[in-house]
């Protein structure tokens, strides 16, 4: 128990702990339809797509959470264009953009006189720096989150299953896409002060995909993943903590981890059951 008082005695621990539990909400939610959808690849996209926004807001001076925010936005509207407006796919203009935000950010970041210090705080984020300014506005875009996800529920439901049913039940569902989209960019940029952008897509993706092995409903993988993601979160802090790792990359990749766990489980569930049937044959 020591062991467990003795790492989150810290305010800086504290702090970390209550970012990173936000952070989960909002990851949680949005991530669920992520999965739902097969848009990993365009919310990985995203979490690279915020860097130039931030980089700006480093070197100019005014809040990482704006300009993370307007680049995501930007981002998602020129990913729209380029696969409406051209022969492009989608995931073509994903990709294309997804290089070239991440690039432009890294060029960005490059003028800065602290390089290294900078790209490492922006990529892989400062899950122990987090201040009570970041948790307010982490809490804020938790807030936005849970209202949105409450109020366009049936939407972004017709939307993942029948896309077509959803414009013919008059869902609109060009707009619930792009209120997705803005969820997903609001939930990156809130999370991305304690893990980093890069490692903001664990979050995103692990928890709901361990989730949705385990439940069926859309409101249970979104309270498991909240669950599996929170229990993350505090294992990932306890092993930086009295390990020395890197708190953003370690919560991460606990929550990648327990997808494999599980999904090992269930596979040696089932290898065991058709041993039972076997032998009773």
């Amino acid at each position: 128990m020591d062991w467990l008082i003795d790492a989150f005695e810290p305010a800086f621990m504290q702090r970390a702990l209550i970012g990173g539990l936000i952070a989960v909400v909002a990851t949680s939610l949005v991530g669920t339809w992520v999965v739902l959808r097969g848009l990993a690849f365009l919310g990985d996209a995203l979490a690279h797509g915020v860097i130039p926004g931030i980089a700006l807001a480093v070197l100019w001076g005014f809040s990482p959470i704006i300009g993370a925010f307007v680049a995501a936005l930007v981002m998602s509207g020129l990913i729209s264009v380029v696969s409406n407006r051209t022969d492009v796919r989608e995931d073509t203009a994903i990709g294309l953009l997804f290089v070239g935000m991440l690039s432009l950010g890294i060029v960005i970041v490059s003028r800065a006189r602290s390089f290294s210090t900078e790209v490492t705080a922006l990529l892989f984020g400062d899950v122990l720096g987090v201040t009570q300014s970041d948790i307010n506005a982490q809490l804020v875009a938790a807030i936005v989150v849970v209202a949105t996800t409450i109020v366009l529920y049936r939407p972004f439901m017709a939307l993942t299953f029948n896309r077509e049913k959803a414009h013919t039940l008059g869902m609109y569902p060009s707009l619930a896409h792009a209120a997705l989209l803005a969820m997903l960019a609001l939930s990156i940029v809130a999370s991305f002060q304690a893990i980093g952008t890069l490692l903001v897509f664990g979050l995103l993706v692990g928890p709901p995909a361990t989730a949705a092995l385990l439940v069926r409903r859309v409101p249970a993988i979104m309270l498991v993943s909240i669950l599996i993601g929170s229990l993350s979160v505090v294992a990932g802090l306890l092993v930086s903590f009295h390990y020395g790792t890197a708190g953003g990359a370690t919560i991460a990749g606990i929550s990648v981890a327990a997808f494999f766990v599980v999904l090992l489980g269930r596979e040696l569930r089932a290898v065991a059951r058709r041993s039972n049937r076997t032998a009773l044959a």
